[in-house]
């Protein structure tokens, strides 16, 4: 399926920025690692559990993650990453486009920052700077779903760590 712009006027670019901070209970390391290991990344970062999902990850800088997901027999979502700059337990910096189908629907650059904030806490502050094209300017949308993703990673770092 392929998805079809409405109207001449679709042909735009809408930039957008939010940012999200959230205080974990766990160190930054442990916060990091999340991010860094692919199936603890898998059981905290998909908006919807019910979809199947093709997942890829090469963290580092250079590396590339990819996830292909989408309802069963719908359109598909891929998120094409590409990872600028990882410092253990401080900062992680990527970019990323999104597409539905073979429709490119944006293109973000996303900034996350690790502090400790006292013993074993760790504040997260997510900034994600947007350019949503043509139609598709879902930006309150997409800040949900990185509130979304965010929210169960608290849940995951609830979980005991193996030994």
């Amino acid at each position: 399926m392929t998805l079809q712009r409405t109207t001449a006027a679709a042909y735009r670019v809408i930039h957008a920025e939010f940012t999200i901070e959230r205080v974990y209970d766990a160190a930054p390391a442990r916060v990091y690692a999340a991010f860094a290991d692919v199936e603890t990344k898998q059981r905290w970062s998909f908006c919807h559990s019910e979809w199947p999902v093709e997942h890829v990850l090469d963290f580092r800088p250079g590396g590339r993650e990819t996830i292909r997901t989408g309802p069963p027999g719908g359109i598909v979502h891929l998120c094409d990453a590409l990872y600028h700059d990882t410092v253990p337990a401080e900062r992680i910096i990527y970019s990323y486009a999104m597409h539905l189908d073979a429709q490119r629907i944006s293109v973000s650059l996303v900034t996350v920052q690790l502090q400790a904030e006292g013993s074993g806490r760790t504040r997260l502050t997510l900034t994600e700077q947007g350019a949503y094209l043509d139609d598709w300017t879902d930006v309150k949308g997409r800040e949900e779903g990185m509130r979304l993703g965010l929210d169960n990673l608290a849940e995951d770092l609830r979980r005991p760590q193996a030994a």
